[in-house]
């Protein structure tokens, strides 16, 4: 009887505990799901979108020129006896510096004539003078009609007091040509090119030198189409920034002197022009900027009202990526006002705070859900 119990229940008992193996088996593997479920959400990073007021920045590109360059030439004729030792090609003359001296006998000589033919119609106008008062004297006994200005020797004044004139007139002349002889640099100058040696006898007019203004440089630039709707309403004695390029650039300060009031009609561009102070740092320790240096000019714009500057990689055919309450992306199309570098200005499209994705997945789409990635901690640099 034991014996026929066992064996009815056992069959009973391996499908009791097979069911309870089988039972816990797939809680396992539900936990083991459960503990192993991944995050499929693609990971971005955001910004948060701030509109400012901001100042446009023009760049050009122009090249260095003098203010003024003028061709020296003699005044007078003479031989020609020192010259500057910087009066030669590349040299650099201060404002007032003698450039070269020119015998000056003659003129010296001349000088003397005039005074001295001066004195002399100073001399005859005094005793004409002198003359016509005892005339007129005279004319007091006498009656009217007999009186004349012959008489009273008003022609023989007339022409005294005219030949005085006229020996002022010749010593003036002297006396310029004596000074002329001393030829001086009109301005802080660059030689260009000197054409004359010791000795050599010059007539007047005779081309002397090539000089240039170093006192100022200008840099006349072509500003666009594009830019030229930013430019500031006053632009004149705007400051500006010059530049060159290259391993060891030179920067230097600059005044924005005019516009130069016409529209090219090939290129529909229009002309500013920039002066920049002293580029030979003839009184400062600057570096030199020569003439014929190529640089870019930038200089302030129109300010802009409440813009959002961003990045050129964060749009894409006029569309920003931002992300929703419910941290799914969103689409926003926006208006480019201003291409600056690598930055665009917009104007719509966007509110303050938004946020902005500044990685995207791969595909992005609209309504994806996303997550946010942590903050990188700050790096500590040891010393």
């Amino acid at each position: 009887m034991k014996k026929t119990w066992m064996k009815g229940a056992l069959p009973l008992l391996i499908l009791v505990v097979g069911f309870a193996g089988l039972t816990a088996i797939k809680a396992s593997a539900e936990g083991e799901e459960e503990k192993n479920a991944v995050d499929t959400r693609p990971t971005v990073k955001i910004e948060t979108a701030i509109a400012q007021d901001y100042q446009v920045q023009i760049t050009s590109y122009g090249e260095v020129a003098p203010l003024e360059s003028t061709m020296l030439s003699a005044q007078v004729s003479g031989e020609v006896i020192s010259w500057h030792p910087n009066f030669v090609s590349g040299g650099l003359v201060l404002r007032g510096d003698t450039l070269f001296n020119i015998e000056k006998d003659t003129y010296e000589a001349a000088l003397l004539q005039a005074e001295a033919n001066l004195t002399l119609a100073q001399s005859q106008l005094i005793e004409e003078q002198a003359r016509a008062d005892v005339a007129k004297r005279e004319a007091k006994g006498l009656a009217s009609n007999k009186i004349s200005d012959l008489y009273l020797r008003k022609p023989q004044l007339l022409s005294a007091q005219a030949a005085v004139k006229s020996a002022q007139s010749r010593l003036k002349i002297a006396l310029r040509d004596l000074d002329n002889c001393v030829v001086k640099a009109p301005y802080d100058a660059l030689i260009v090119s000197r054409n004359i040696g010791v000795g050599q006898y010059v007539t007047q007019g005779t081309q002397i030198a090539q000089i240039y203004n170093i006192e100022t440089a200008e840099i006349s630039f072509p500003i666009a189409g594009f830019d030229r709707e930013f430019l500031p309403l006053d632009i004149a004695q705007q400051k500006a920034t010059v530049r060159t390029k290259g391993y060891d650039p030179i920067e230097r300060e600059a005044t924005i002197s005019r516009d130069l009031g016409i529209i090219d009609q090939d290129t529909r561009m229009s002309q500013l022009v920039v002066r920049v102070a002293d580029p030979y740092s003839v009184k400062s320790n600057l570096p030199p900027l020569k003439f014929g240096h190529y640089v870019e000019v930038t200089f302030g714009g129109e300010t802009l009202s409440q813009v959002y500057r961003l990045p050129q990689t964060l749009v894409n055919n006029r569309i920003i990526w931002v992300l929703d309450e419910e941290q799914q992306m969103q689409p926003k199309r926006v208006n480019i006002l201003r291409e600056e570098g690598t930055y665009f200005l917009i104007s719509e499209g966007l509110q303050d705070q938004d946020k902005l994705i500044t990685t995207l997945p791969e595909y992005p789409q609209k309504g994806m859900k996303v997550k946010i990635a942590e903050p990188e901690p700050d790096l500590v640099v040891q010393q």
